[in-house]
């Protein structure tokens, strides 16, 4: 399955995204005290592989790529020029969904595997919580970008965003370096 060369698509851009994770969220039975069974809950329901795990060309078209779960944009994609955005539509998405453009620039979505030098490996639970709490990286660092539904995960608990992070350090580690943000274009 290849995700390299990614090419534009337009999207949407609604709040629908954090309330569908919210509602999950909301709805979502306690994982018997575990709390990596519980923030794997939390991630499937959430949906966090839908923008940080790549989407590859598969028998039946478009899949996840499971060697590179939750791994982020990958650090051999390489795409064009976003397309000029038309009325009506507030930001684009590459076809691998890792790679967004709007008015913020261009992001990437970050590798969440434990790896040490690209992921999550070196962060403790607390600066996790901060990130999502403060909406920046590493709870102080650059804002997180869009279309990353910050907002709406900050309403969730210590405790889950803690599960999160117990889950997320849990699963296997992809070495896979993203590209830091874009500024707009003309800036």
């Amino acid at each position: 399955m290849s995700t390299q060369n990614p090419t534009w698509k337009i999207v949407a851009a609604t709040a629908a995204l954090g309330t569908v994770a919210l509602l999950a969220h909301a709805a979502a039975p306690r994982a018997g005290g575990d709390p990596v069974a519980r923030g794997k809950y939390l991630v499937d329901a959430i949906g966090c592989a839908d923008c940080h795990s790549p989407l590859g060309m598969g028998a039946n078209g478009p899949e996840r790529d499971p060697a590179r779960h939750l791994s982020g944009h990958p650090e051999d994609a390489v795409l064009g020029a976003a397309p000029a955005l038309t009325q009506g539509w507030s930001f684009v998405g590459s076809d691998n969904v890792t790679a967004w453009s709007g008015p913020w620039g261009t992001s990437f979505t970050a590798n969440l595997t434990p790896d040490r030098e690209t992921g999550l490996g070196t962060w403790t639970a607390e600066q996790f919580v901060e990130t999502i709490r403060n909406r920046r990286h590493l709870g102080r660092g650059r804002p997180l970008l869009p279309p990353m539904p910050a907002e709406f995960y900050a309403n969730l608990s210590d405790d889950d965003l803690r599960a999160i992070f117990a889950y997320l350090q849990s699963i296997p580690a992809v070495r896979n370096r993203v590209p830091e943000p874009l500024p707009p274009a003309g800036s």
